[in-house]
């Protein structure tokens, strides 16, 4: 039997077996074997070698489009960037990834329009593997459904988590440290549901034999294995809903509806024209907020502080990264900084390197002759 056949038994037996307390490590135990197939089928299919994309990335965060042939992407990435993607009215007009640059803010923002993903592409149909290797070094996803085809977000978020993307979660609280001898010992924190059992039979399952688990958190098998592996991307995503313009005001509730069914809420997801260019001006404010971007404006030496270009950081960014993104030799001659704005308790404050910057504070950095 291949790895395929294998596979599809274990995802057979998963589907057909009740869950409850007396299964549960059961379970476990299939969904980590599952797990470690997929991986060894992942890597049987990338060892054969074949092309991929090679895109190098650029400007200060980079977001990948995402959605099934023709929803409009090429269109999309043309209306807000500098690209020239092809476009038609027909499938697969993208057959290689396509960057342009957003700027915004002061900011450079790598737009990818990558081929439009198709059911099974986890698996490698057309060429989908190569085009999820594209998404998981993303910084940002964006969901691109057509107003009519609502569903498609349901496909395309599988094949996203298949392909080992987690989206709009932070990594599970697993900690598994391997020791010589003793078996496995499980801690949990108060409010884990999962029994000592179950998380000894998932860690077996994955080659451990000696080894303190720590969990700290409130987490199912699926997260469980996901620590365990510790080989996942988490990414947050939005979803831009296309073609809005081609709907009457009494379908609208549909689409809601549509919406809400997916845990997605309409007021959250934006309603875009990517041909009447409509929208865009929300989506790309939701953009800049998704990827958490902040604008510090240096105040350099002789020449007064510089709104034109501004340094883009991260939130939760401190004065040590934004020297590093200076480069030079901050780290030799920084003695201390000055800093005005949100981020300051008055003007001019003097902080040091640990000091966490907001957006649009004025940085003065001190440094040794």
């Amino acid at each position: 039997m291949g790895l395929e056949e294998e596979i599809q038994e274990l995802e057979d037996e998963i589907a057909s077996t009740p869950y409850n307390k007396s299964t549960e490590a059961h379970i476990g135990r299939l969904k980590s074997k599952l797990a470690e197939k997929k991986e060894k089928l992942e890597q049987q299919a990338s060892s054969g070698g074949g092309g991929g994309y090679g895109v190098e990335k650029h400007g200060d965060a980079t977001v990948a489009l995402v959605g099934f042939p023709s929803v409009g992407k090429s269109t999309l990435l043309n209306a807000l960037t500098n690209a020239e993607s092809e476009t038609g009215a027909y499938e697969f007009t993208t057959l290689d990834v396509y960057p342009g640059m957003l700027k915004h803010k002061g900011a450079n923002i790598q737009i990818l329009d990558v081929p439009g993903l198709i059911e099974g592409a986890a698996g490698g149909r057309g060429g989908g593997k190569e085009v999820l290797s594209v998404v998981r070094t993303a910084d940002l996803i964006v969901f691109l459904i057509s107003v009519f085809e609502i569903d498609q977000y349901d496909r395309l978020s599988e094949e996203l988590y298949k392909n080992k993307i987690r989206l709009d979660q932070d990594p599970p609280w697993v900690n598994v440290r391997k020791k010589g001898k003793d078996g496995i010992s499980v801690n949990t924190a108060s409010g884990v549901e999962l029994d000592d059992e179950t998380v000894k039979a998932v860690l077996r399952e994955h080659g451990y034999v000696n080894a303190d688990v720590t969990i700290g958190e409130d987490i199912d098998i699926d997260q469980l294995v996901d620590g365990v592996m510790d080989n996942r991307v988490y990414l947050p995503s939005l979803v831009a809903v296309n073609k809005a313009d081609l709907i009457e005001p009494d379908y609208l509730p549909k689409v809601e509806d549509e919406l809400r069914e997916r845990d997605i809420d309409p007021d959250e997801a934006i309603f875009i024209s990517a041909e009447e260019e409509k929208g865009l001006d929300s989506l790309t404010e939701r953009i800049w907020e998704e990827l958490g971007l902040i604008r510090i404006y240096m105040d350099k030496p002789g020449r007064g502080v510089d709104r034109e270009e501004p340094l883009i950081l991260r939130e939760g960014d401190t004065v040590d990264d934004a020297c590093e993104k200076l480069g030079g030799s901050f780290d030799e001659r920084f003695r201390f900084a000055r800093v005005t704005g949100p981020s300051a308790k008055h003007d001019e404050q003097q902080v040091g390197r640990d000091h966490e910057l907001a957006d649009e504070d004025i940085l003065r950095i001190v440094a040794n002759r």
